[in-house]
Order: C-alpha cells, then structure tokens, then sequence
C-alpha cells in the first residue's frame, strides 16, 4: 500500500486568514474548526497549518515566543487538540510548522542571551560581516553590551546557533510536544538555513540575500542541516501512523533539493523550482522532468506548488484566471504530492493595491517592491466576505469569486477543483510524453491524458478518448483537459 504522503493534496491553511470563529477580524483555530468539512468536501487530504504559537507577531507567527501553546488571538491549546481530533474524524491529516532557524526576540532564552546568560543558543560575535537580512538591511543587531547578533530576517527574529546540543535536544521535545497531541507532520521552515558556514564569513558582493527563491545565497543550504533532518526523521518514524517531515528548503538546484529527501531525511521537500517556472511549455517540461528524475533518484516523491503565503498568487503571476485554472489542471495531473494553497480553489488574485497604511508584511516595510500582503488576505466566504472587519480589507470585487458565488456552479473554479481532486484519485502510473503541437504539453498516465495548450491560440489534440474535465473548451488557448482513452 503506497504511504499516504507521496500522492496527498495538502492543503495549506494561512490561519490568520483563513476563517474567523470570533469575529475580531482576524483568522483563528476556532475557523478552521467550523471549516474543516469545507476542506473534506474539497477533496484534499491534508491540511498544513501557518504558525499559531504565542509570538509578538513581527513576522506574522514565524517569530516564536512559545514552541509548546497556541496564541490568545488564535485560540488555545484546548482548540488545537479538538482542531487535531475533529480533523482526523473527517479524514484529513494535519501538518503544523515548525519554525527552527530562529526565535522570538521575546522567547525566554533569547531575554536571557541579552543578559548575558547561555549566549552559545544563538549566534553572537564581536564584530558582524557583510550578510543582509532577506528582508533588507544588515543581518546584524548590536546589543547593549556590544556584541552583536545574526537574524537573517527580522531583528525580532535572533538566529539560533544549531551547534549547540542544547539547541537540538530541545527542538526534538518540541517535535515530541506536538506529536503527542496528534499531529501528523511538520512542515520545516527554513529547513535550509539552520547551519551557518564555519567561521561565518564576508560574501563579498550588496545584496546577497535578495537572490534567495532564485539562487540561494552561500550562507543557505549548508551540508550540516542534513544531520538535523535525519535526527527528526528518527523521531517521526518513532511515532505509529506515518507522521511526515515536509522541508522549505531554498536549493540552487533539483540535485539539492533531492538531498532533504533521502530515504533517512524528511519525506518531502517544495518544489520552487516548479512554482517559479513561467507560463512556458518547454521550460514547464524541462522542471518537470528534472524534479521527477531528482526525486525519483533518492525515492522520494516529487510535490507540486504554484501559490503560498510566501509568493504572489499564480493567477497573477500567469496573468489570466485561465492560465491558473491551466495550472491546476497540469499541477494536479502529475505524479507526486500537491500542495493548494488557501484560496487558489477560488481563482483569487495577487491584491494589488491595498492602502499603504494597512501593509503591515515587515519584508514590505523595508523593499515595497517585495511585500506579501497581497497574496494573505482573508478568504471570502461569503457575498459580503463573511468577515467583521478584516485585518487586510476584501477588496468589493471578490463577491463573484466567493465559496457562496462559486459553490455548485458548474464550470467554477471551486467545482473544477473539486472534481479535478476526485479524479485525481483514480491516477497512477508514470509520466509518458507525447508529441504534440509547439507550445502545448500531452502526457499520460496510463489510459489517462493531459494536455495543455499554453498558446493563446485554438489547437486541435486529436485525442481519442472521453473529456472527464476541462478548464476550458479542450485545445482552447491557455487551457488544459483531462481524456480517458480507450
């Protein structure tokens, strides 16, 4: 029986923006409780919660204060198991982050460092180098004694030094923690960066850190962290029912990437390199290729994003509401695990022109060029959004991209999801190219066929076969199709 991982749609949960369960406007667990056959009903298998830990929330949750409690604004513990229990009776599985590269500025240990007490958690030296923080500035704070501290994000987010042993015991009682309460994996943020090159030193060239989601900068992807992931590994596999490691590691290549997911490291690892293909046939095929043969030479599955939290949706990115509904079909075509990230069932785009006043994304507040506000506000539930005062506003026009406007209407972007998940299912088999006309991709999957025209033109595929789900008229520009052939 294939482990339920390495085919699963998962589905990712911005929790602040997902659903509010106590009408101040901002998303919590509560929400997601009241959702979750909302979820079951789409037909994923998983979902993989955003941070809801006690935190200052300078960085929106991934600045921990607390590894072991859930956020007043979030909820409780209490709401976290329930969440857990509730979920599992629907049977959808479910996935928190962790967040190990750093801490709150606000966590005990680090209020300790600052007076002088177990410095060696984080990492401390007398005179900074040249690194900038990948939300802009220096990558150094000097604190009152003068020293100074690393956080390769926010100054409220001091980096942890993963040498110590104090360090890495108590990540593991973390993980332990979690597990026991229920939950079935951990998505492992910055799973890259944990290990700093030894001696920490100068790039040598301005703005190293801005190349990160293209080429990594050399501080990232360091060969240490892999001894960190097999060590959670062992800790997952000693727990029954398959719990899962998931990496959001920045690698330079798909052979890299490949490392985090070796037989005795995490189970998973994202796809970025997928997610920031552009709407090209060619160069879709060619990551599509190498992310199966990199994968598949270490036994891993290959996972499939196009949105998160993190980037701008896709459906901005491609340019057109038919490229996305494109994208999905392609997307959930392929062999491997999906990921779908809140909203994108719904064909929501990038909110482009939020006022400056309600930005709050500290990325944003340092490079307004880079900011992902846009891509976090708050699902519309409803006509009328379903919100008491949303901490980002909905803009007016979501109204007709709505789960009520969308719910069982034919040809929606919410149905086509639906049914492409349902479907999805029944898929097995390995990737077979076809040949087919210059800009577009076939392939099949055993008596199954995908193929997507990525030109603005009609074509006719010539597939002899019945449709069972299509974007658009089958070889409409920018549309993709799903065929059972005889």
């Amino acid at each position: 029986m294939t482990a339920w991982w390495r085919d699963a749609a998962i589905y990712q949960v911005y929790v602040r923006s997902f659903a509010d369960g106590n009408g101040d406007g901002v998303g919590d667990l509560i929400g997601v409780r009241d959702r979750l056959p909302y979820l079951a009903g789409l037909g994923v298998d998983a979902i993989w919660l955003t941070p809801f830990y006690p935190s200052p929330m300078a960085d929106f949750g991934y600045d921990v204060a607390d590894y072991r409690d859930v956020d007043p604004l979030f909820g409780s513990l209490a709401d976290a198991k329930a969440l857990i229990d509730e979920a599992h009776a629907l049977g959808l599985r479910v996935i928190t982050d962790v967040v190990p590269n750093h801490t709150s500025s606000a966590h005990p240990w680090f209020q300790e460092a600052l007076r002088g007490e177990h410095r060696d958690r984080y990492v401390f030296r007398d005179r900074p180098n040249d690194w900038e923080s990948i939300f802009g500035g220096p990558a150094w704070t000097q604190v009152e004694d003068g020293q100074w501290y690393l956080h390769l994000f926010d100054p409220a987010q001091p980096d942890l030094n993963w040498d110590n042993d104090g360090v890495r015991g108590e990540f593991e009682s973390v993980l332990r923690f979690w597990l026991d309460l229920g939950v079935d994996g951990f998505r492992v943020d910055v799973a890259h960066g944990m290990v700093k090159p030894r001696g920490l030193p100068d790039i040598g060239h301005p703005n190293q850190a801005r190349l990160i989601g293209k080429d990594p900068v050399p501080y990232f992807d360091n060969d240490g962290v892999h001894d960190i992931h097999r060590a959670w590994r062992r800790v997952l596999d000693s727990y029954p029912g398959e719990r899962i490691g998931v990496a959001e590691a920045w690698a330079p290549t798909a052979e890299r990437l490949a490392m985090y997911v070796r037989p005795d490291e995490l189970h998973q690892a994202f796809n970025f390199h997928y997610l920031f293909t552009p709407w090209d046939a060619a160069e879709l095929r060619a990551v599509i290729d190498s992310s199966l043969a990199t994968a598949g030479s270490v036994g891993a599955p290959t996972t499939w994003v196009l949105s998160n939290h993190d980037v701008k949706r896709h459906v901005t990115r491609y340019g057109s509401l038919a490229r996305a509904r494109a994208a999905a079909l392609l997307t959930l075509a392929l062999p491997g695990s999906v990921y779908v990230y809140q909203g994108e069932e719904l064909g929501l785009p990038e909110v482009l022109d939020l006022p400056d006043e309600v930005c709050r994304d500290p990325q944003r507040l340092r490079d307004p060029d880079s900011g992902r506000d846009g891509c976090r506000v708050p699902l519309p539930w409803t006509r009328e959004s379903g919100w008491q005062d949303p901490w980002l506003p909905i803009p007016s026009e979501w109204a007709g991209l709505s789960v009520e406007a969308q719910e069982g209407v034919p040809g929606s972007t919410l149905e086509l999801y639906r049914t492409a998940l349902e479907l999805r299912r029944a898929l097995d088999g390995d990737l077979v190219w076809h040949e087919s006309p210059e800009g577009t991709l076939v392939f099949s999957r055993g008596r199954f066929v995908c193929a997507v025209n990525l030109t603005g033109t009609p074509v006719d595929f010539e597939i002899d076969g019945d449709v069972l789900i299509a974007s658009d008229v089958p070889g409409a520009g920018d549309s993709a199709a799903w065929w059972k052939v005889k």
